[in-house]
C-alpha cells in the first residue's frame, strides 16, 4: 500500500504529472491604509527577497504588500487553492481578480503569460492570516503552446464530500479535480492534462476530525498518488503510525484507509497518470528540451509575453473590491 514516506520540505516534492507544490502559511499583522504591513514591521527584512518567516510571515518579492509582483510563466499550469486570506491576481492579458478562503484559481500559462499574485492585508483592525497552496501541473508537449487561460472555481461551487464513519466522526473532502466515489469536480481549464478524465488527475483537500476513519478509493493503476500530511498529530495508515509533516506515496489501485489520531488532521492529495515526457525547467519556464528553453527566454526578452498593462508591478485591487474575476474577454464574475 505504502511506496514511500518522506519529510515535507519547501517546496513540496510531487510526482509526474505535477511539478511541485508550494505551501504558504503566513500570520500577517493588521494592514495599513495601503493594505501592507506598517513601515516599522519591514525593518530588518530583505525586501524583494524576503523568504524567512520573521515574526511568522514573509514579504516574498513584495516591497510594500506581500506577494509576487509580475513575473512570467510558460509551459505548465498553476492551481492556487486559498484556505485563508486574500489573493489579488492581475495578468498581461488584462485579466484580474480577487479570490479568498475556499476559492481556487486554475491558470493555464501555455505559450506565455505574465501575472502578479499579491496578498493584500484587507483588515486594519485585526490580523490577516494567509494560507494557500500553489500546485504546478505540467502540460504535455502538445499543449505547451496553447493560448493562456484562467478560470475560477468559487468556494460555493466546489463539490464537498461529507463522510461520517461508524462512530460518528467526520471527514470533509473538497473535490477540486477528479472524482471521489460519485462526486465529480468542476471542469478544469480546457487544455489541462486534467481535462481528459482518462488521465485520472485528482486534487483533494481533506480535513479529518479527531479519531475519524476514512477510505480514499482506488484510482487508475497507472497513476501516481501522493498524500501530503501537513497539519495534525499522527495517523495510522497501513499499520504504520505517521506523524504530520510527511509525504506518503501510495499504490494507486488500492483503497487507502486512514485512521486519524487525537487531533484534527489536514491533507492535500495529488494523483494522476504521468505525462511521461522530458522536463526541462528554467525558473518559471517548463519545456521539453534545452533548446525550447533558450527559445522561450529569447521570446520573452523580445515580447515580454504581451507586456504589462498595469501601472504597478505589484497590483492590489481596492480594499472593497470583494471577490471577483475579470477575464481577458471582458467577462466579469462577482461573488
Amino acid at each position: 500500500m505504502i511506496k514511500a514516506i518522506k519529510t515535507l520540505g519547501f517546496p513540496w516534492e510531487t510526482q509526474d504529472p505535477f511539478l511541485f507544490c508550494a505551501y504558504h502559511r503566513d500570520e500577517y499583522p493588521k494592514g495599513n491604509a495601503a493594505m501592507g504591513p506598517a513601515a516599522d514591521q519591514l525593518r530588518g527584512r530583505n525586501i524583494g527577497q524576503d523568504f524567512v518567516a520573521k515574526d511568522g510571515w514573509r514579504m516574498y518579492h513584495g516591497s510594500s504588500i506581500p506577494g509576487f509582483p509580475f513575473h512570467p510563466h510558460r509551459g505548465f499550469e498553476t492551481i492556487t487553492i486559498n484556505k485563508e486570506g486574500a489573493v489579488d491576481h492581475s495578468d498581461s492579458l488584462g485579466a484580474a481578480g480577487r479570490f479568498m478562503a475556499g476559492d481556487v484559481q486554475w491558470m493555464t500559462a501555455g505559450r506565455g503569460i505574465q501575472h502578479s499574485e499579491m496578498f493584500p492585508l484587507l483588515h486594519e483592525d485585526k490580523d490577516n492570516p494567509l494560507e494557500i497552496f500553489q500546485i504546478w501541473l505540467n502540460l504535455p508537449r502538445a499543449s505547451k503552446m496553447v493560448e493562456p487561460h484562467f478560470k475560477m472555481l468559487w468556494n460555493e461551487d466546489i463539490p464537498v464530500v461529507h463522510h461520517k464513519d461508524e462512530w460518528g466522526n467526520s471527514t470533509q473532502i473538497e473535490v477540486i479535480a477528479g472524482q471521489i466515489n460519485q462526486t465529480k469536480a468542476l471542469a478544469p481549464t480546457p487544455d489541462s492534462w486534467a481535462a481528459n478524465t482518462e488521465n485520472a488527475v485528482g486534487v483533494y483537500t481533506v480535513k479529518m476530525n479527531a479519531h475519524a476513519v476514512w477510505t480514499l478509493p482506488a484510482t487508475a493503476k497507472e497513476a501516481n498518488r501522493s498524500i501530503f500530511y501537513y497539519k495534525g498529530a499522527q495517523i495510522d495508515l497501513d499499520g504504520k503510525n505517521i506523524p504530520s509533516n510527511h509525504i506518503i506515496e501510495v499504490h494507486p489501485d488500492e483503497d487507502i484507509t486512514i485512521k486519524n489520531g487525537n487531533d484534527d488532521s489536514f491533507f492535500l492529495i495529488l494523483e494522476g497518470k504521468p505525462i511521461g515526457e522530458p522536463v526541462v525547467q528554467h525558473g518559471p519556464f517548463v519545456m521539453n528540451t534545452v533548446e525550447e528553453i533558450r527559445e522561450t527566454m529569447q521570446e520573452y526578452s523580445r515580447t515580454q509575453f504581451g507586456g504589462w498593462p498595469w501601472e504597478e508591478r505589484e497590483v492590489a485591487h481596492p480594499r472593497d473590491s470583494g471577490r471577483f474575476a475579470k477575464h481577458s474577454d471582458g467577462r466579469i464574475e462577482k461573488k
